[in-house]
């Protein structure tokens, strides 16, 4: 897990021996704060993630959380570098010490082209979501699913590559569900960790006897996908309205007519916007899609026939 914390002197701080000093907050959440440290002992800067823990339950889910990362060595899901609790008398905090990517999150990335007027390109597109589902495959591949995929949890690396982070809501892939209560109890998690207008529709109303999988993420993927086409989730305005995307999210979605798009890659969001899960896609299946999509490399030609 890591030694305890200690605060040796004013905004330093020591992790797994080694001494880190606080530069400036990054951003926060419900029970979580994110502050840009740097590393004394190598000059690289990281992101800390410290999570309020206010009981026992708290601290095995940041624990949790921290297991997850550990899973994981893979270039499209964000590395755990130290984990450690710190003791606030009763209480605890868990920091979580990640790697600092300074091109911020594929949201900050729709935003900046967004106020001038641009989109992002298919190519880029492509190049971008053969990414987050190399990161999905290798999650789903472990018997997880994301569970809180898009655009503010998918980080972009130096090379413009995407990272998936946030790993809280992870959760095994496959749910029997068996009962009313389990379904009411599953769909009660879901709205406390799945960003609501990211949710996929078989999470709103769980089914007493049913099956939930993996392709919860494909919905979100989807979701995605929409936002690096059209600057917005499909969802997002439903849910600033006031309006109900419970509802919404049971039809079928229209996708807008583009230049900028081609029929495949329109084709590739509505199969990943299936409301009937059951006949959504998986993410290999997608994978295989995008692979045949993928733009030619520099100096590369196609033959014409």
């Amino acid at each position: 897990m890591g030694h305890a914390l200690c605060i040796c002197s004013p905004g330093i701080v020591i992790i797994d021996n080694k001494r880190y000093l606080f530069i400036q907050k990054l951003g926060e959440g419900g029970f979580s704060y994110v502050d840009l440290v740097e590393g004394l002992h190598d000059g690289h800067f990281y992101a800390l993630k410290r999570i309020l823990c206010h009981e026992q339950q708290d601290v095995e889910e940041a624990q949790r959380e921290a297991d997850m990362h550990h899973l994981f060595n893979h270039p499209n899901i964000l590395h755990l570098v130290a984990y450690c609790l710190k003791e606030r008398g009763t209480k605890h905090e868990a920091w979580l010490l990640l790697p600092y990517l300074k091109r911020g999150t594929l949201w900050n990335e729709i935003e900046r082209l967004k106020d001038k007027g641009n989109f992002l390109t298919e190519d880029e597109i492509l190049q971008l979501l053969l990414g987050i589902c190399r990161g999905l495959e290798a999650i789903h591949a472990q018997g997880y699913a994301h569970r809180d995929l898009k655009p503010t949890n998918i980080l972009l690396g130096d090379e413009g590559q995407p990272v998936l982070m946030d790993l809280g809501s992870m959760k095994q892939a496959r749910i029997h569900v068996e009962s009313s209560r389990q379904a009411l109890a599953l769909q009660d998690w879901a709205a406390q960790r799945c960003t609501i207008s990211y949710r996929a529709p078989e999470l709103f109303s769980v089914q007493s006897h049913c099956v939930i999988d993996e392709r919860t993420d494909v919905w979100s993927l989807g979701c995605v996908l929409y936002a690096m086409m059209f600057g917005e989730g499909p969802y997002d305005m439903v849910f600033q309205k006031g309006d109900s995307v419970a509802l919404a999210v049971q039809n079928q979605l229209s996708i807008p007519q583009s230049p900028r798009h081609s029929s495949a890659l329109r084709q590739l969001l509505a199969s990943m916007m299936t409301v009937d899960p059951l006949q959504r896609p998986y993410i290999p299946f997608l994978l295989s899609q995008l692979e045949a999509l993928q733009p030619p490399a520099p100096g590369q030609h196609t033959t014409q026939i």
